[in-house]
């Protein structure tokens, strides 16, 4: 008989009604791969978006399963798969699958978990940390004393840039709403009204060095203008514009405008960063910076917040959840 396994699929693109949990069988490892008993597996505004069916790299259709990120303990190896053994936990940014009580991982990219790493706080780090420490790191070279502007900082990479800037020594502004001012203030920075058009304890225009971007109000308009001349817009996510219902068109003229803007002859700089992207050109990078988090977090430097831990069952209304907004930390199935 072929053992069996439950996986959330999703039936079609559209609202979270389109979940459903459903048997499959237990998938069984080719040559070069493990298979993981999921531990931990992220649930992220990207899997909203990718559930709309408005993630422009998804090439996949419904039915299919979400999951962008997976903390799980190797069960089986495949032939000739070397250097790892059941029962190690390992880690693997997967984009699509992990929506899953078992998977396949390809074995040389996965990133093994030192003994003191918690796997629902290392799955935080797989997608939202990596991405705040390549922001910081890897695309815009941060000094120490340079000022920077973060938007949106409530949410699970907004609070990685806070984290691992205040550990960089940078001079940190950050917009949220007001209800998260506290949050904000206890990473060390300087909390702004993301609501507010006008806040005093902003710099003014043309004063950060960087701007952190994911949320893409008003098209990136309002980061361009806070940078000074030789700034760095970084822009990594559309949160606003998939809440406002914009669509692929929308989307397209923003990252046009980005490349525009990187062109004009005034010093700033625009560029837009896709962690996948940047996995395939170096992956080198992706596996060293994940495990340098993964150090930081087995030795308690750094402590990622997961807002909840839920069930399979459960992931529909925490996309809802996502969609409204005010999530802070980061949601995370444990099945």
């Amino acid at each position: 008989m072929t053992k069996r396994q439950e996986i959330l699929r999703l039936n079609r693109f559209g609202d979270a009604g389109g979940f459903e949990l459903v048997e499959a069988p237990l998938p069984v490892p080719g040559p070069g791969e493990v298979r993981v008993r999921v531990l931990a597996a992220g649930v992220q505004f990207t899997d909203v978006v990718m559930r709309q069916g408005r993630y422009p790299d998804l090439r996949q259709k419904p039915p299919l399963v979400l999951g962008y990120d997976v903390v799980g303990e190797i069960d089986e190896l495949g032939a000739g798969v070397t250097g790892h053994a059941i029962g190690d936990r390992v880690a693997d940014l997967t984009v699509t699958g992990s929506y899953a009580r078992y998977r396949l991982l390809r074995a040389d990219r996965v990133s093994k978990l030192p003994a003191g790493a918690e796997s629902a706080q290392a799955s935080t780090l797989v997608l939202s940390w990596v991405t705040a420490y390549q922001l910081l790191h890897r695309l815009a070279r941060v000094q120490r004393g340079q000022r920077v502007l973060i938007q949106g900082a409530a949410g699970a990479v907004g609070q990685a840039l806070l984290a691992l800037g205040a550990q960089a020594g940078l001079v940190m502004w950050a917009t949220a709403r007001a209800s998260d001012a506290e949050l904000i203030r206890s990473f060390g920075a300087i909390p702004l009204d993301f609501e507010a058009e006008q806040d005093p304890r902003r710099i003014g225009p043309g004063a950060y060095d960087v701007v952190f971007d994911g949320v893409g109000e008003a098209g990136f308009t309002r980061s361009w203008s806070s940078l000074r001349a030789g700034g760095l817009l970084a822009a990594f996510g559309l949160s606003a514009g998939v809440k406002q219902g914009a669509g692929p068109l929308t989307a397209a003229w923003w990252f046009a405008r980005l490349k525009l803007w990187d062109l004009l002859p005034n010093g700033k700089s625009a560029r837009f960063f896709s962690i996948v992207a940047l996995r395939q050109r170096h992956p080198e990078w992706y596996r060293a910076d994940l495990e340098a988090l993964l150090a930081l977090l087995a030795e308690k430097v750094i402590r990622p917040l997961v807002a909840e831990r839920i069930s399979l069952a459960q992931v529909a209304g925490a996309h809802r959840r996502l969609e409204t907004g005010g999530v802070k930390g980061k949601i995370v199935i444990c099945p």
